[in-house]
């Protein structure tokens, strides 16, 4: 009962969002530059709506023939239904893909030489 709460504690206000753990925007931005996470990104979102156009475009179109049984599709009818799954689809493969393709990009970059440690050295 008899703190003080009008005490060092209060002089010294600690912000917790800023602190020696958390990088700064600019370090964090040149670190998805140096991984190329847009390009990655780019090129995940397109594979993604290519399997998933590709799969819409197989079930909805019959490619392979017609599906054998019959259900019913409430709501939005087969065709919305298969719309549906083809965006979760393309949305899973295009992360994947980005994610594939950025972690090559870290192993590549950890595995190069940098100038620095040659120079030091």
């Amino acid at each position: 009962m008899g703190r003080d709460v009008d005490g060092p504690i209060l002089e010294q206000p600690v912000d917790p969002i800023v602190s020696e753990d958390h990088p700064d925007d600019a370090s964090l931005s040149a670190f998805f530059v140096a991984l190329g996470v847009r390009r990655n990104a780019a090129i995940g979102g397109i594979a993604g709506l290519v399997v998933g156009g590709g799969a819409y475009a197989v079930r909805v179109l019959e490619l392979f023939g017609p599906v054998a049984g019959t259900r019913e599709y409430p709501v939005f009818g087969p065709d919305g239904w298969f719309l549906l799954l083809a965006f979760v689809l393309a949305v899973t493969s295009g992360l994947l893909a980005t994610i594939g393709l950025t972690v090559r990009s870290a192993i590549t970059r950890l595995r190069e030489p940098t100038e620095n440690h040659s120079e030091d050295g």
